[in-house]
């Protein structure tokens, strides 16, 4: 058993150590993207009174030559339609629509029938967008090629080892977002900062087949859109420029409640990869977990154990580190260390609650 927790602790500092080099170091983006194609920034929403105030001074900033703003309601049982439609009525740039259908991706799929840009941008209703975020995102898109473009996100703010102990998560689930796109094989990204070309949303017949699912908005597009349109069609932005904070989450029950519902999106679909990552990392906190058991192997024992955690800590601060570094974000070692220490027992407490199938999202239960 000791023999096995030094080969596994070298293997995973190996293995961290080689997807941070994956990750990209900064790199300049030119401001000038030759001729600018029209846009419709696409907002969902649904019970947000708490965040309209700065989401509409976040969309009123926005300085894009062929821009239209989209924002459908998804049903809200608040007054948040008609606090927007007040907000925004003198932006003719913006439209404040409400969906007929039930659910995100109805009102997604509802904004994207009336929108008039060659492509979508779409972000969340708890999001603070960079400057120039728009120009960076479509970019790409001068490549006639590519036909989904995804950028990082995370969430705001350091008051708390809870929120930084988020950053640090969001770290570990970016590094992997970019490592897998690096493959031409994109497991996942957010549709809290991702754009497509409306041609393509409408080629691959939109979100037919999983309108039934709550949340996998981002995901099941992207998978389709990947399948349909092949390789290199696309791309992931890692860098601080196209970064779109998020809202963090309030309590660990929230928290929990989002990432069990993320996680359950690897059984609906049913692909190898999806549920190999899943299965991976549950096995992966079981083995850390495991380790405790060398504390009954004597002095020795308690010497490896240190060395092995150690060597996590290290293997996650350099890799994770990277990462937030290379995003404006900086962290210190204990934070790295707690998290550490905590993150085994939360993903396991992730792999029961995704088991058992139950999540609550904006008033609705799976």
């Amino acid at each position: 058993m000791i023999s096995f927790y030094l080969l596994w602790t070298l293997c995973y500092f190996v293995l961290l150590s080689w997807f941070a080099k994956k990750w990209p170091n900064p790199i300049p983006q030119a401001d000038s993207i030759g001729e600018y194609p029209t846009v419709t920034l696409l907002i969902p929403f649904r019970n947000e009174m708490e965040n309209l105030d700065r989401l509409t001074d976040e969309i009123l900033k926005i300085n894009y030559p062929k821009l239209e703003i989209i924002l459908v309601d998804d049903q809200s049982e608040d007054d948040s339609f008609h606090f927007l439609k007040r907000k925004t009525s003198l932006d003719p740039r913006i439209k404040v629509l409400q969906s007929p259908g039930t659910g995100k991706k109805s009102a997604l799929e509802y904004g994207i029938l009336n929108a008039e840009g060659e492509v979508i941008l779409c972000s969340d209703a708890d999001c603070r967008f960079p400057k120039n975020w728009i120009q960076r995102m479509i970019t790409p898109f001068a490549n006639p090629k590519i036909q989904l473009v995804a950028g990082p996100i995370i969430s705001e703010g350091q008051t708390t080892f809870f929120r930084r102990f988020q950053q640090i998560e969001w770290s570990s689930i970016l590094l992997l977002t970019q490592f897998f796109f690096n493959r031409n094989n994109p497991l996942m990204c957010s549709g809290a900062n991702l754009a497509y070309r409306k041609s393509a949303f409408l080629e691959v017949n939109g979100y037919e087949g999983n309108l039934q699912q709550l949340s996998g908005d981002d995901e099941f597009l992207l998978k389709k859109i990947s399948s349909r349109f092949g390789k290199g069609s696309c791309v992931y932005l890692p860098f601080s420029e196209n970064l779109v904070f998020t809202a963090p989450q309030s309590d660990f029950s929230a928290l929990l409640n989002q990432r069990v519902r993320w996680a359950g999106k690897w059984k609906v679909h049913r692909d190898f990869g999806h549920a190999l990552s899943a299965i991976i990392s549950f096995i992966f906190q079981l083995i850390w977990l495991g380790s405790f058991v060398l504390l009954g192997f004597e002095w020795y024992g308690i010497v490896v154990f240190t060395i092995v955690w150690t060597g996590k800590f290290s293997a996650e601060k350099n890799a994770l580190g990277k990462v937030l570094k290379c995003l404006g974000v900086r962290l210190s070692p204990w934070d790295f260390l707690k998290t550490g220490l905590t993150h085994p027992v939360y993903v396991i407490g992730v792999a029961l609650g995704t088991w058992r199938g139950k999540f609550v999202w904006k008033g609705r239960t799976n």
